[in-house]
C-alpha cells in the first residue's frame, strides 16, 4: 500500500490534539461511511484510510512512533531492538546513529528491505542476527480496526444482539444495557490478520447513541417533559407519564407550579453491567393555561381573583 499521510488524511497539522484528532475522525467518518455511500469505491476506501489514520494518531505511543520515523513506524521497534543489541551504536565503532544515519542504509530507510518474504540485504541479516530467509522475517500484529456502532436510546436501554460487518464480515456482538455514547468497546483479535504468525489487531467500537424525542439522558437519569392543565396544577390529580416501559400514574400535588420537578426512582435508564439498577425519572412539568373559556369559566376566575 502506498504510503498515506495520516494527518492529511484527517486535515489536521502535527500540532493537533487528541481532541482534534478524535472530531476530524468523527467528522469525517460519518461523512465517508459505507451505509451512506454503499455504491461508492472511491468513499469505501477514504473509510478505511481515515481509520487507518485514527487508529495511529489517536494512539499516544503509535503516533510518537509516527512522528518520529514517518511511514517506517511499525518497525520503530525492530531498529531500537538493533540499536540496543549493538550497545548503542552499529558497525562497533562506540558511536550511536541516528535514525538518519540508519535511513541511509538500503536507499531509504526500512522502506529500502523486504519485509514482505523477498530477499533481504546482507547488512539487515547481520544487523538482526538473521541468516537466510526464514530467519529475517519479522512477525507484526495485524492493524486494529476502529467504527461506530448507532444505537436509539431504547435500543440502548436494554441488552441486545447486532451484527455488523468489519471488512466484509460479519459480526455479531451483545450490546450491555446502558452503554453511554461514545463509549468505546474493544473486541480482541478481530482486527486485521497478524504477519507471520503474529495476533490479529482488534476492534474497537464506539457507540453513538441517537437524541431521543422523548427523553434527555443525563448519565443514569432520564428527563421527561409532562403537561398539566391548570385545574390539576390548582386542585392536585392523577397524571399518566411516559417511561421507557410504558406510560405509568402518579400523583400531581395541588399548588404545582410551572416549571416544578417530580422524581420517580427508579423509572430511568439501566445501570451500566448492574442487573435490577436503574436511575430515576425526572419529571418537569408544564402548566397549560386554557386559551379557550366560557362567560362561566371567566366569571369563576373573576371571583377567584377578587377573592384571593
Amino acid at each position: 500500500m502506498a504510503y498515506i499521510d495520516y494527518y492529511k488524511t484527517l486535515g489536521l497539522s502535527k500540532t493537533a490534539s487528541a481532541n482534534d484528532v478524535k472530531k476530524a475522525y468523527r467528522k469525517l467518518a460519518r461523512k465517508y461511511h459505507p451505509d451512506l455511500n454503499p455504491k461508492d469505491e472511491s468513499a469505501h476506501r477514504k473509510f478505511q484510510e481515515i481509520n487507518e489514520a485514527n487508529e495511529v494518531l489517536s494512539d499516544p505511543e503509535k503516533r510518537k512512533k509516527y512522528d518520529e520515523y514517518g511511514e517506517n513506524w511499525k518497525h520503530a521497534d525492530q531498529y531500537e531492538q538493533a540499536r540496543q543489541q549493538q550497545g548503542g551504536g552499529f558497525g562497533g565503532g562506540g558511536g550511536s546513529y541516528s535514525y538518519e544515519d540508519f535511513s541511509n542504509f538500503g536507499g531509504g530507510g526500512f522502506g529500502g528491505f523486504d519485509f514482505g518474504g523477498g530477499g533481504y540485504s546482507s547488512f539487515f541479516e547481520n544487523l538482526f542476527g538473521g541468516s537466510g530467509r526464514s530467519s529475517g522475517r519479522s512477525a507484526y500484529k495485524g492493524q486494529d480496526y476502529s467504527g461506530e456502532v448507532r444505537l436509539t436510546l431504547r435500543d440502548a436501554a436494554q441488552s441486545h444482539q447486532q451484527t455488523i460487518e468489519v471488512n466484509d464480515k460479519k459480526l455479531r456482538i451483545t450490546v450491555p444495557a446502558g452503554v453511554a455514547n461514545e463509549q468505546q468497546i474493544k473486541l480482541k483479535g478481530q482486527g486485521a490478520p497478524g504477519s507471520n504468525g503474529a495476533p490479529a489487531g482488534d476492534l474497537y467500537l464506539t457507540f453513538i447513541i441517537q437524541p431521543d424525542p422523548v427523553f434527555k439522558r443525563n448519565g443514569n437519569d432520564l428527563y421527561v417533559e409532562a403537561s398539566v392543565d391548570v385545574y390539576t396544577a390548582v386542585l392536585g390529580g392523577d397524571l399518566m407519564i411516559d417511561t421507557l416501559d410504558g406510560k405509568v400514574k402518579m400523583k400531581v400535588k395541588a399548588g404545582t407550579q410551572p416549571g416544578s420537578k417530580a422524581r420517580l426512582k427508579g423509572k430511568g435508564f439501566p445501570v451500566y453491567k448492574k442487573d435490577g439498577q436503574f436511575g430515576d425519572l425526572i419529571v418537569t412539568y408544564n402548566v397549560q393555561v386554557p386559551t379557550h373559556l366560557t362567560e362561566k369559566q371567566k366569571k369563576l376566575f373573576q371571583e377567584l381573583q377578587q377573592n384571593k
